[in-house]
């Protein structure tokens, strides 16, 4: 309907004054204002000197004919303030929604969605939690507007965090491949809290003593090199630790398509590939003097300088106009493997991973990884997308823009510029929250908003012994509300709860805010919460249910057209208009979260359905209430709220209970 507004007023504005307009829709602060506020008038005023007002009575004119307004008026300095037939509205959303579908399919080619992503070096951590529910989150957006998309948790198997575990398994507890390989498959040992330990130890150890540093240099290049002891044990620790942090995913509802590994692009000259472009376009140069000397640096252009880039604090160089691709001992950087995996995203390399089936979620769906070597099964064809999400925190930016001005630097502008960095600050703890997890606070540490977590320190709550917290304290609630049902019932129950909060809590906060992490917080069933909003939709479906028992049946035929023009005329029905148009808005939503990489929008419209609804839950009788026609019209709404309620916490990633 907004959409149909908007093009009959950009119409109306170039046949009749010759100008391009763009036409911004607001929502009136009252109902009885009306339903759309176009400022249109104001802006045209400038360009054609004439009154507002005056231009404002011309478009309103025009607007009148537009089916499914109803009224258009003129009001202050000269918004056009339109009102929607209500009734006709209304039944526009009689069918109910399919959670996670839409009606049409969008065009512009297959989405690829990279995200996760955590070092295979230890257990995922609570900040890991939050890329995973917003990309997650964010793919369940574009899928229900009708986008092909495409996940990808991409898998850093050679770096220097997997490099370090390596180091504290052969050189600090002289362990041999065998024994690494019975401990990653010991179910006891829990293998990736065993390498969070050790990662920090091997920290320390390698802090100690600056010698040390070469044994981690060495593990490196081994392990790129392949077929190595070092290489061997790598890969043991990476597989085992990626099916954790796997299991730990699904506990959150997050899936995955596939699992490209730097191995691979190692191995397979993806690579090779992209250095050979690199330095066929002149994008990189040897460095022959300085401290980077024997390194292939990024070539300072005008088009980096407009991106930022070559002259930030973040750089590695001391400041030169230069990036570091590949070191003076011939590993690459993870920004120079990230180019060729960007660049194979896109379909620009020429080159192609093999795949092998890694595992089958419960739901039989299977998710792939990359493999050197021709695998078994029909893997679906990956890569070649039109436009690339990576979701990745706002400090890797500077790495970003580098990825991205080496495919402007190799021609690829579209595709750079089709390189969507969707960025977000870490997750913190509140000290409270420490406190409940045992994590020892100095005095200062106490007087902080929030303490940063640290893998390396070791500083940071685990993300399984999180969920495992959320699910004790909802199952803790869950039992003084229902001592009388089934066990299982009950952890059915405290596991949804827990889980919606968790994801709720990750997501109603915009990107660009540090979270601060606290349990009480998350778990109330007050306020803006997950629980709050699954608490609604029980509720809601609560009333059918007594509904049934009582006897009664909803006829959804009783709703006719003649029903909703009765309760949905003003005045006296500006309550449920206020509250079915709100329902209404779920499409809108949903485009303005992907528009701007925001899924804090989608979370705080679940809120505010869920506060409307509770406000017109305790201010009108359903069930009790006598006119049988106002009772099915009543009946009817609620019906609509449910379902747009159901939709949108789908869309987050979060179950409705049976029960609250």
């Amino acid at each position: 309907m907004q959409s149909r507004i908007q093009q009959a007023a950009r119409e109306f504005v170039l046949r009749q004054y010759g100008v391009e307009a763009s036409v911004v829709v607001n929502r009136p602060p009252r109902v009885e204002m009306g339903d759309l506020a176009l400022p249109l008038a104001m802006e045209l005023a400038r360009k054609l000197r004439r009154p507002p007002r005056q231009i404002a009575e011309e478009v309103a004119a025009a607007l009148r004919s537009v089916a499914g307004v109803a009224k258009a008026d003129v009001a202050g300095a000269g918004y056009v303030n339109l009102f929607l037939d209500r009734a006709a509205y209304a039944a526009q959303l009689g069918a109910p929604l399919e959670a996670g579908a839409s009606a049409t399919t969008a065009a512009g080619g297959k989405l690829i969605v990279e995200h996760t992503n955590i070092n295979p070096n230890k257990a995922a951590h609570i900040g890991h939690l939050r890329n995973a529910a917003l990309g997650d989150t964010f793919v369940r957006l574009l899928r229900a507007r009708g986008h092909t998309v495409e996940v990808q948790n991409y898998i850093d198997n050679t770096g220097v965090q997997v490099a370090d575990v390596v180091v504290g398994f052969l050189y600090l507890e002289q362990k041999k491949e065998e024994d690494v390989a019975r401990l990653a498959q010991d179910p006891a040992a829990r293998f990736d809290y065993y390498c969070w330990d050790l990662y920090a130890r091997v920290t320390r150890f390698l802090a100690e003593d600056s010698a040390r540093l070469e044994l981690r240099n060495r593990t490196l290049q081994e392990i790129e090199e392949g077929h190595t002891l070092a290489a061997r044990v790598a890969e043991i620790v990476s597989t085992a630790i990626v099916r954790r942090h796997l299991a730990t995913m699904l506990r959150l509802n997050v899936r995955y398509d596939l699992l490209p590994r730097e191995s691979e692009i190692l191995h397979l000259r993806f690579w090779d590939q992209a250095f050979e472009l690199l330095q066929e376009k002149r994008a990189i140069y040897l460095e022959t003097e300085g401290k980077n000397k024997g390194c292939w640096v990024m070539r300072q252009t005008e088009g980096n300088r407009e991106q930022g880039i070559g002259n930030s604090a973040e750089e590695e160089d001391g400041g030169q106009d230069t990036k570091v691709i590949v070191r003076s001992n011939g590993t690459v950087t993870y920004v120079g493997k990230d180019i060729a995996y960007q660049l194979w995203k896109f379909g620009l390399l020429g080159k192609n991973f093999f795949y092998r089936p890694f595992e089958t979620y419960p739901d039989g769906r299977t998710v792939w990884v990359s493999s050197s070597e021709p695998g078994s099964g029909s893997p679906p064809a990956f890569g070649q997308g039109q436009k690339v999400y990576n979701v990745i925190d706002v400090r890797q930016s500077y790495l970003q823009k580098i990825v991205a001005a080496g495919l402007r630097a190799l021609g690829y502008t579209e595709q750079a510029d089709r390189s969507i960095h969707f960025s977000y600050e870490m997750v913190a703890l509140s000290p409270r929250c420490c406190d409940e997890m045992g994590i020892e606070l100095s005095a200062e540490e106490r007087q902080r908003p929030f303490i940063e977590v640290s893998g390396r320190k070791g500083l940071g709550i685990k993300a399984d012994d999180l969920l495992d917290r959320l699910l004790e304290e909802a199952y803790k609630e869950v039992l003084s509300r229902h001592s009388d049902q089934p066990d299982d019932f009950r952890r059915r129950i405290a596991q949804q709860i827990a889980i919606g909060a968790l994801r709720y809590f990750l997501l109603r906060y915009t990107c660009n805010t540090i979270i601060a992490f606290d349990f009480h917080e998350a778990l109330s069933f007050e306020g803006e919460t997950g629980p709050y909003v699954q608490y609604a939709v029980v509720r809601a479906r609560n009333i059918f249910r007594k509904l049934e028992e009582e006897g009664g049946r909803f006829d959804e035929n009783a709703v006719t057209p003649a029903v909703l023009e009765r309760f949905l005329a003003a005045p006296e029905g500006d309550a449920f208009w206020e509250l079915l148009y709100q329902a209404s808005q779920w499409d809108a939503v949903a485009e303005l979260a992907i528009a701007t990489t925001e899924p804090a929008a989608v979370a705080k419209y679940a809120f505010q359905l869920a506060q409307g609804f509770n406000n017109f839950y305790h201010r009108f009788r359903i069930l009790t209430e006598q006119d049988e026609a106002r009772k099915m019209f009543l009946l009817w709404l609620v019906k609509r709220v449910e379902d747009r309620l159901t939709t949108t916490l789908d869309l987050l990633g979060i179950e409705v209970p049976e029960a609250m």
